[in-house]
């Protein structure tokens, strides 16, 4: 039912262009609860079966199959929550990296209530393949080291990725220029999600 799925906030945007940047950022701030999927899927063991399928996806610039995606995000968000690290009733979930095609975004509805879509744009494709290199020399990202990956990453979220706003209603929906110092972007988030948080919390006292 409506009211037992996770109230929830996507960063939606393409790769580099930091959401996983701003998600952990406002993890930080109590009330908010960050998960993203992407290092949900490199914490897993690489000889798990699980581990190995993702792999094999991830390091081509392709997408890990929806229902290895969904099962292993479902179980990982169960986790969290029977350890209490994320709690349903306090914090509002912001994820990152799900759904990433309109079949995820159809499946995941099942478990979320999207309340709100922060979609992250930058128009300078380039500067993000740079970012993209910079941050797997820093966090020793195999599936981010190579230029031909990378550029695979960005073919398939215009192909598949992108038209998953086209799912939503466009009022959910808030552009935020994603090219300006982290904290003027989280400024920007901000802006935009904490009326949600407002209603949420209000919506839980009543």
């Amino acid at each position: 039912m409506a009211s037992e799925r996770y109230h929830s906030v996507l960063l939606f945007g393409p790769p580099g262009v930091g959401k996983g940047t701003q998600g952990q950022i406002l993890g930080k701030i109590p009330g908010f609860f960050h998960l993203s999927v992407g290092e949900v899927f490199r914490a897993l063991d690489i000889n798990s079966p699980d581990g190995k399928e993702v792999y094999k996806y991830s390091s081509q610039g392709m997408l890990v199959p929806d229902e290895t995606t969904i099962r292993i995000w479902k179980r990982n968000i169960d986790a969290l929550t029977i350890l209490s690290y994320y709690k349903p009733q306090e914090d509002l979930l912001i994820l990152d990296g799900i759904p990433r095609n309109r079949r995820q975004a159809e499946i995941v509805e099942e478990h979320i209530e999207v309340l709100k879509i922060v979609h992250l744009k930058c128009a300078d494709t380039e500067a993000m393949v740079h970012r993209i290199r910079r941050r797997a020399i820093r966090e020793n990202r195999v599936d981010d080291a190579q230029e031909d990956i990378i550029r695979k990453r960005f073919e398939v979220y215009q192909s598949q990725t992108r038209p998953v706003l086209e799912y939503y209603p466009a009022k959910l929906i808030a552009e935020v220029d994603a090219f300006g110092s982290p904290a003027e972007v989280l400024y920007n988030i901000l802006k935009d999600v904490v009326p949600v948080q407002n209603k949420h919390f209000r919506h839980e006292e009543v």
